[in-house]
């Protein structure tokens, strides 16, 4: 989003302008939500948090600072409320917790083979996500699917940069580590196909 046309934004969402919340709520409804499906992992969590994310946004629209920058705000309110839903549940990643398999995977399928390659690579991956910390996936979640750049993210999380650089960098190593681990072919089993 520019910047001249996100103040303005700010600005008609200050004056109480639904269309500006409208405008709002097209250039980021997806992201949130699929930043907090990936996140809690479960749809109905995330349908509920997001709903308060929005309803935070109209309850604190007229005191936005004129300066706000709405994509790490918006998701800095979800991050914030997932963690209080965490918190307040004691859910921490349980291993009961369903796949969604939603990663934006966009390659132009030519045949049924094809198709089934990405399909499975698109399992591999978010079973290889599910598996990592929550601190770690969602850094990934904010700057690999939500498209914030490092510096926001940080400012989402409330980390420094460098601090986030680190944390992604570990996040990523720990994802190709599972994403091995998920190909990786026991020992025993190469004994059985030999026989």
């Amino acid at each position: 989003m520019e910047r001249d046309h996100e103040l303005a934004l700010v600005a008609r969402l200050r004056a109480g302008d639904a269309d500006a919340f409208d405008d709002v709520y097209a250039a980021f409804s997806t992201r949130i939500f699929t930043f907090l499906l990936r996140l809690s992992r479960r749809r109905d969590t995330a349908e509920d948090l997001v709903e308060e994310t929005w309803m935070r946004l109209v309850r604190h629209a007229p005191r936005l600072q004129p300066d706000t920058r709405l994509g790490p705000w918006l998701f800095t309110v979800a991050r914030h409320l997932h963690l209080s839903y965490v918190r307040s549940r004691l859910l921490e990643d349980s291993a009961e917790a369903g796949l969604i398999g939603l990663w934006p995977f966009h390659v132009p399928r030519s045949s049924p083979f094809e198709e089934t390659a990405a399909n499975e690579l698109e399992r591999r991956l978010e079973r290889a996500l599910a598996t990592l910390p929550v601190a770690a996936r969602e850094v990934l979640l904010l700057v690999a699917v939500a498209g914030l750049d490092p510096s926001d993210a940080a400012d989402v999380c409330g980390i420094s940069p460098q601090a986030l650089r680190q944390r992604l960098h570990r996040a990523r190593e720990a994802l190709a580590a599972a994403l091995e681990r998920e190909t990786a072919v026991p020992a025993g089993l190469w004994q059985e196909v030999k026989s």
